[in-house]
């Protein structure tokens, strides 16, 4: 399987699952390198919690709304709190975002926000 359908889209819509099995979808920024996506988001957010119980995930291209561009792909995910992870994705998530990305991550650290990278690779 391929990730080739995300390359011209801004947001993926990111399903994640409870314990209880039920999928949550949230719509994401994202950056694609090679064979992997990669999110950024709160360590403390719901997806990342529910990522880190249940590696099992499916994804789609969106809008920001949510609206699927794209059918529903079976992947993996998994979370990585290391500096040196987070530095890379935020380089990835700077190159494809710019200013917007910026904008975003200065409010988190004024917030004292602490973050982690999920990455997604085909299942």
């Amino acid at each position: 399987m391929s990730f080739t359908q995300f390359q011209s889209h801004q947001y993926l819509n990111l399903e994640t699952f409870r314990k209880n099995g039920t999928g949550v979808r949230t719509p994401v920024w994202f950056a694609q390198e090679e064979d992997s996506l990669y999110v950024w988001t709160q360590a403390d957010s719901g997806k990342a919690k529910r990522v880190r119980n249940n590696p099992q995930v499916n994804i789609a291209p969106c809008k920001a709304d949510g609206t699927l561009l794209g059918e529903w792909l079976p992947a993996r995910a998994s979370r990585d709190d290391s500096d040196q992870a987070l530095r890379y994705v935020r380089r990835l998530m700077s190159r494809k975002y710019g200013l917007a990305f910026q904008i975003f991550r200065l409010i988190g650290l004024l917030g004292r926000r602490k973050y982690t990278c999920i990455q997604i690779r085909p299942a």
